[in-house]
């Protein structure tokens, strides 16, 4: 299996609700950093598991929807604990949709799966990681 990982990040607020997130209930602040890994069983005819240039604009598009928002506010993450776990899930849903949707070009279409990870911090990060 091969694969690449580009990153990013943005930059968010939001608050959660329940008990068990304490402090975190108020609102506050996180930058996270954002790993993605694009898995192909073979390179394609160019020898590439996919364009780094075109992950990373397709990533950075995925990421625009989010970035700088306070995520309590977004209707399409309504009534959701905006967790790192659930984001993580979140920006894959985005990026299978881009890739279904053909905006990494033909050798997206060889993808057979990828991994998403936020690191919260320098001692803490979540994944989601799916096959296409």
């Amino acid at each position: 299996m091969f694969s690449l990982t580009v990153r990013d990040h943005m930059m968010i607020a939001h608050s959660f609700k329940g008990e068990v997130f304490g402090p975190a209930q108020k609102l506050h602040g996180a930058t996270y950093v954002v790993d993605v890994t694009f898995e192909r069983k073979a390179l394609d005819q160019d020898d590439l598991i996919v364009d780094i240039g075109l992950a990373s604009e397709v990533l950075s598009s995925v990421l625009a929807e989010f970035n700088m928002q306070n995520l309590d506010e977004l209707p399409a993450l309504a009534g959701r604990n905006t967790t790192t776990e659930f984001m993580a899930a979140t920006v894959f849903d985005r990026l299978e949709k881009a890739i279904h949707e053909g905006r990494l070009g033909e050798t997206g279409k060889g993808l057979c799966g990828i991994k998403v990870t936020l690191g919260e911090s320098h001692v803490a990060w979540a994944s989601y990681h799916g096959e296409l």
